[in-house]
């Protein structure tokens, strides 16, 4: 692993290694093959730092994504971003490809997620609406799209009514039923990608999923 600079020492990451985040992070990005991402892994793990900055630039998008949705706040997901690719270049040493990078670092950044969740629970803390610079207010559930006409200010309002149950509904899940439901119908992952990365198996995963949805039913059932 490359060596980090006395001036970087504190954050973790060596001189010039400064990971941003920016409105233009959250769309999707073509995701590398995984021999490419091999191939930069282990020239990182020889020292360059050039090929550690260029896998986070493959999977910064996807973790800023993720971390956002589950947090609700653009602060938060800051911390849980950066968190995820100082805990990945700590211990790139200990990769032994037995997964994909990608698979590693989403399952970093998911249990930084899921830890948060946890604490935030512990807390009684709501999920955080973010006020961006635009001065508009936007949630997770914001950037889902309204597929009805909304063509009155009646049908605007009755959208972010609809909106704001459900953010308040998978509020109310646990937090590990909230990160499996995320990581299937917002990240799109697979059962079993699930499970590796939450470290159980797809048995568990599928009846984590069955009892968030049937939560989320019950919750929402008078606007069905």
């Amino acid at each position: 692993m490359p060596e980090l600079s006395k001036n970087r020492i504190a954050s973790g990451y060596p001189a010039g290694m400064v990971f941003s985040m920016s409105a233009s992070s959250l769309s999707e990005p073509m995701r590398p093959s995984r021999a490419d991402d091999e191939a930069l892994v282990r020239q990182a793990q020889q020292g360059s730092t050039s090929a550690f900055e260029e896998l986070v630039r493959h999977y910064d998008r996807v973790v800023l994504r993720l971390a956002l949705n589950l947090t609700g706040s653009y602060e938060d997901a800051q911390d849980i971003y950066q968190e995820d690719f100082l805990r990945a270049y700590r211990n790139l040493g200990r990769f032994r490809f037995e997964c994909s990078f990608y698979t590693w670092i989403y399952r970093i950044a998911t249990n930084l997620c899921l830890d948060h969740l946890r604490q935030r629970q512990l807390r009684n803390r709501d999920i955080i609406t973010e006020r961006f610079e635009e001065g508009d207010e936007e949630t997770m559930l914001d950037r889902v799209p309204d597929q009805r006409p909304a063509t009155s200010p009646e049908r605007a309002a009755l959208s972010r009514e609809v909106r704001d149950r459900i953010r308040m509904a998978l509020g109310r899940l646990s937090p590990r039923e909230r990160v499996v439901f995320e990581l299937k119908h917002y990240q799109g992952l697979k059962l079993q990608t699930v499970a590796t990365m939450l470290n159980t198996t797809e048995n568990t995963i599928k009846n984590t999923l069955f009892r968030a949805t049937h939560k989320l039913r019950v919750e929402l059932a008078e606007l069905c």
